[in-house]
């Protein structure tokens, strides 16, 4: 594998801000980060590859953990195929790493495409899949967005080994309504296999969003969509989440599934390391051609998202992590936060160890922006995905 030296950037480490700095790399990992005095310094032997950023942003790979597709390919498909194409579209927007994001469906479909989307793990040529989000099938049916009621199932945890099971113990997260029935069981399950629970699609009353912190349940799924809403009687699940500062939580930063100015009263009320950016991406995004579709139902765009053509109801967001980005700086947070958001807090919360920081040890997945937003090179593992500097 090629050392890299990425010099003349400024790098946002996950924690600081370093201008006119230089990061190493090999074998895959970050193995220095120093000034430019240091890397003038630096004798490199033509083995090393030395890339100049020209005053360029260097951070730490995009990490999107609630993705369903991109570009016409997407977990519906229920194929290895459709996901790794997501992998290799993904990488050209800086997104170094993903959950792909299983709608619920029929037992035996669900099933079956957990299996499929699961094989695709350690095939990529692009972002790195990092294992599956399953949105459902433990969620209310008074929260639906556009999940399809007859998807939905009653707590069953014979169901939830199948799946676990079926996805080579791939299940990274998994979105849940905290009031249902036999929740705490589920979630004594899902703690033990190492599965991130949060609270999604959800009817929940405030004791109800308690009990489930109680049980674990600490993160939650798009944040003001979806899900019950704050009451000056009740502060239900949007309350709960804004009062606790241990619930993390996903944003959608369209600017149109969340007002702009809700994210002033975020940052105001959630810790900043709590705050995760997400797409909920659908299939069609970034597609130039129709007819679109997502969750086996057409959709059309128009207002900045996509809508189910027969009813108008939003069915998610044509969002991309360096544009949702770019959208947060507009609404109030400094750049700094703003990529805390899509790097090191999502592998805070997902717990993955040696990602979303640019210290030495972690590894080498990396993005590079200008001051306009443009994407200018990927790299995962250390080695360039996309290059264009």
């Amino acid at each position: 594998m090629t050392p890299i030296c990425l010099h003349n950037g400024t790098v946002m480490t996950g924690f600081a801000v370093m201008e006119q700095t230089a990061v190493l790399v090999e074998d895959g990992l970050v193995a220095d980060v120093f000034s430019k005095k240091r890397f003038e310094q630096k004798h490199f032997g033509p083995d090393v590859k030395v890339i100049d950023a020209n005053g360029a942003y260097i951070a730490p790979g995009f990490i999107d953990t609630h993705i369903h597709g991109f570009g016409g390919y997407g977990t519906e498909d229920a194929s290895a195929e459709s996901v790794l194409e997501m992998s290799h579209m993904l990488i050209q927007y800086g997104v170094t790493a993903f959950n792909p994001t299983l709608y619920p469906a029929e037992p035996g479909a669900l099933v079956e495409a957990v299996s499929r989307i699961a094989s695709a793990i350690g095939r990529e040529n692009g972002a790195r899949i990092m294992g599956l989000h399953l949105e459902g099938p433990f969620l209310s049916p008074d929260r639906l967005g556009v999940q399809r009621p007859e998807t939905l199932k009653q707590v069953d945890l014979s169901f939830m080994e199948q799946l676990w099971e079926a996805s080579g113990g791939h299940i990274v997260n998994m979105t849940v309504a905290p009031e249902i029935k036999g929740m705490r069981e589920l979630a004594l399950f899902c703690i033990k296999k190492g599965i991130v629970l949060q609270a999604g699609h959800t009817d929940a009353k405030y004791e109800n969003m308690v009990e489930g912190m109680q049980a674990g349940i600490l993160h939650s799924t798009h944040l003001f969509n979806a899900m019950s809403k704050l009451d000056h009687h009740n502060p239900n699940a949007v309350g709960a989440i804004l009062i606790h500062p241990e619930m993390s939580c996903e944003i959608i930063a369209d600017g149109y599934h969340v007002h702009p100015d809700l994210f002033k009263l975020l940052l105001r009320d959630k810790p900043i390391d709590k705050i995760v950016l997400v797409t909920d991406g659908l299939k069609p995004t970034e597609q130039e051609r129709g007819p679109f579709y997502a969750n086996g139902e057409e959709v059309v765009f128009h207002d900045g998202v996509f809508h189910r053509k027969m009813d108008d109801v939003i069915a998610g967001s044509a969002l991309t992590m360096i544009q949702g980005i770019k959208n947060l700086v507009s609404f109030g947070f400094s750049l700094e936060d703003a990529v805390r958001t899509a790097g090191s807090n999502p592998a805070q919360v997902m717990r993955y160890a040696r990602k979303g920081l640019i210290i030495p040890g972690q590894d080498a997945d990396l993005v590079v922006f200008d001051r306009h937003f443009n994407v200018l090179a990927s790299l995962v593992g250390g080695v360039i995905k996309k290059n264009i500097i």
